[in-house]
């Protein structure tokens, strides 16, 4: 059995903590929370601590918080020489304390409070500062899912990036269709279709050979039409940006 300590309350932070309880190789000692209620109701009372020094002995320690707050954290960790990670896909292992060892255990997903989620497709993301480190967060990684990388930290925040592109600002897009339908009194389902065979599409081609729409034809009516209709300044400028990004690649 991997014993684990879980610090942190958040969202990512709640669903680790619910995944990794139902791992038959792992055993969730105990989680970190400044605010013990946040976590209530997912574990028993005397599984939470508010409190540094009661944190208990375990093979590892995971740091599941804010970017910004990872560097605090792992300071005030009251041991030493203990592998310690933290979940950001940001921030470089020298984010961490160097009192303990070092490591980041990074699931790659977009998680949302409330909503579960299974871990068994979504990519874990390590490294470690020597290979028995390593071999332990491959140990754990595998317990949950059936993807497990190794990835440096140069390499995980170009995948962050890109992972922002390909989902919260694609979600933001969502959004703003959403709200389009909306002022116009169309049920934004009826483009369900159409974004899941977009996301679909993908799984076969490249990006840039799925590509359709006016921007790719070069449609200027079409276009000009667009930007008639879209009275949002926001909006027109953002059609007009990606419109030239698409026709951009294009010719690449």
């Amino acid at each position: 059995m991997i014993k684990v300590v879980l610090i942190g309350s958040g969202n990512v932070a709640q669903h680790l903590i619910q995944v990794l309880l139902q791992a038959k190789e792992v055993d969730l000692v105990q989680a970190f929370a400044r605010n013990p209620i946040h976590l209530s109701h997912l574990l028993p009372e005397d599984k939470i601590t508010s409190d540094y020094h009661k944190i208990t002995e375990a093979d590892l320690y995971i740091i599941s918080v804010s970017d910004n707050a990872i560097a605090e954290v792992s300071a005030q960790l009251p041991f030493e020489n203990q592998l310690v990670v933290h979940t950001s896909g940001t921030s470089a292992l020298s984010a961490l304390n160097d009192k303990n060892r070092k490591g980041v255990f990074y699931p790659l997903q977009t998680f949302t409070k409330g909503k579960e989620i299974d871990f068994a497709p979504i990519p874990i993301c390590l490294e470690a500062e020597n290979e028995a480190d390593y071999q332990l967060l491959e140990k754990l990684g595998n317990c949950i899912s059936q993807k497990v990388v190794r990835i440096n930290s140069e390499q995980r925040k170009s995948l962050h990036v890109a992972a922002v592109f390909v989902c919260n600002f694609v979600n933001h897009l969502y959004q703003i269709g959403n709200e389009i339908c909306e002022e116009n009194n169309v049920p934004f389902d009826v483009l369900h279709p159409l974004i899941q065979e977009t996301a679909h599409k993908i799984m076969e081609l490249s990006p840039k050979e799925a590509q359709t729409g006016p921007a790719l034809r070069n449609d200027t009516k079409t276009i000009e039409k667009h930007l008639d209709f879209l009275e949002n300044p926001e909006y027109k400028n953002l059609y007009q940006l990606l419109t030239q990004s698409i026709q951009h690649v294009k010719k690449l």
